[in-house]
């Protein structure tokens, strides 16, 4: 396949052969998805090689209905420009720097401009979740949450009041995701339960919805599937419109996967899919509370790898490794790599390539910034074909020891 090509007709092409579809069955499949006449065949199929040749660029008519039909998000097919970065300059912004800020909360001086630059920093240290190694993390955010707890004591009017618990609210979060991302899961546990109440008290259907979804997240890496199906559930009638309810219905969907209902599992891929479609294109894509588009296609790896559907499987993980690694390498999602590349070692040692899977293995357990339990889960894929198919190898065994280390109970 031509490297030349725009990436979205090399994609159109490769979940189309992922899902053993000739051009012909595609344009068949899309007009199954419109509900709208279209033209007659000869003129879509026409029209299908010539995307798939990058000829044209579809319309956005054409380009939800192509979407649809591959079974992804038009965001995620075609996405807008990126813009030039995502990192705001505090300084810049605000005209304050962490130290001015500190020094005008332990003055008291709260007023709006400063409350804009907390705002700016707990959205910072949010950005920061998917690359920061969660132990030089979580120091600095206990360090605000407590600056934002202190902040209570002071003559606050009823609004800075309500902004300032709700920040704390997105910071509780934030450390109780990073506490269990180090093991540490009773104090996880305990400080989504502080941010549940914060979001009640401040009537946070977002905070409420990922405070839901951690439950979910818990009891899936747990291996209590009904129990993230009951989080999720009561997580997307918390979450009200925000992103948030995307993930929940994906976490339902990861569960689903593992207890075998895989019919139940596509429809609830398919509605968190039609979901996400409705919702605008976030400004921070690398918030970790915000539910980009290029995830779908993220939470789809992992439920196809799972239910055994290899050619799917390895095409959305070469797709989240692209997304997730700028051009000069660096990975602005590890996390999401290294279950991609897991994916693919699953994808080689079920297709006999065990130094081809081996190696993915390897390069999962490889990187800085992890979430041992979850990593720990998806790689249990991995553990369980190699031990399956390649029992006594040297080189499996040798892979299988160095996954008990992240696997033991803490």
């Amino acid at each position: 396949m031509s490297q030349d090509l725009p990436t979205w007709a090399r994609r159109i092409r490769s979940m189309r052969e992922a899902k053993g579809w000739a051009q012909q069955e595609a344009v068949e499949q899309m007009r199954r998805h419109s509900d709208q006449a279209l033209p007659d065949e000869t003129h879509l199929l026409r029209r299908w090689k010539a995307w798939e040749l990058g000829e044209n660029r579809p319309g956005s008519f054409y380009a939800s209905l192509i979407a649809a039909t591959l079974g992804t998000v038009t965001a995620s097919l075609f996405p807008p420009p990126e813009k030039s970065s995502n990192e705001i300059d505090l300084v810049t912004a605000t005209g304050m720097s962490t130290l001015d800020i500190v020094s005008r909360l332990s003055a008291s001086d709260v007023n709006d401009a400063t409350l804009e630059a907390v705002r700016i920093t707990v959205d910072k240290l949010c950005t920061e979740y998917s690359r920061q190694p969660a132990g030089d993390l979580i120091g600095e955010g206990r360090q605000w949450l407590r600056r934002l707890v202190e902040m209570q004591e002071q003559r606050l009017s009823f609004r800075q009041r309500r902004e300032t618990l709700e920040l704390a609210g997105w910071l509780t979060l934030l450390v109780g995701c990073l506490e269990y991302d180090l093991g540490d899961k009773r104090s996880a546990e305990a400080t989504r339960r502080s941010a549940l109440t914060l979001g009640h008290e401040v009537g946070s259907p977002g905070i409420l919805g990922w405070a839901h979804e951690m439950r979910a997240w818990f009891a899936l890496t747990s291996g209590d599937y009904r129990g993230v199906i009951a989080a999720a559930d009561g997580g997307e009638a918390a979450a009200g419109n925000h992103s948030v309810s995307v993930q929940l219905i994906a976490q339902k969907a990861k569960a689903l996967a593992r207890m075998g209902r895989r019919d139940e599992m596509l429809k609830t891929l398919e509605h968190g899919r039609l979901v996400l479609e409705g919702m605008p294109y976030p400004d921070n894509v690398e918030n970790h509370f915000v539910v980009d588009p290029s995830k779908y296609d993220f939470y789809a790896m992992d439920c196809y790898r799972h239910v055994g559907e290899n050619n799917l499987a390895r095409e959305l993980s070469d797709e989240v490794i692209r997304v997730s690694t700028d051009f000069d390498g660096h990975e602005r999602w590890p996390m999401r790599v290294a279950e991609a590349q897991v994916t693919l070692g699953v994808v080689a040692a079920r297709e006999g390539d065990l130094e081809g899977a081996v190696t993915y293995g390897r390069r999962a357990l490889s990187g800085d910034r992890k979430s041992l339990p979850s990593l720990a889960m998806v790689s249990q894929d991995l553990s369980q074909v190699l031990s399956k198919q390649y029992e006594g190898e040297p080189e499996a065994d040798a892979y299988l020891e160095q996954l008990r280390s992240i696997q033991r109970p803490s």
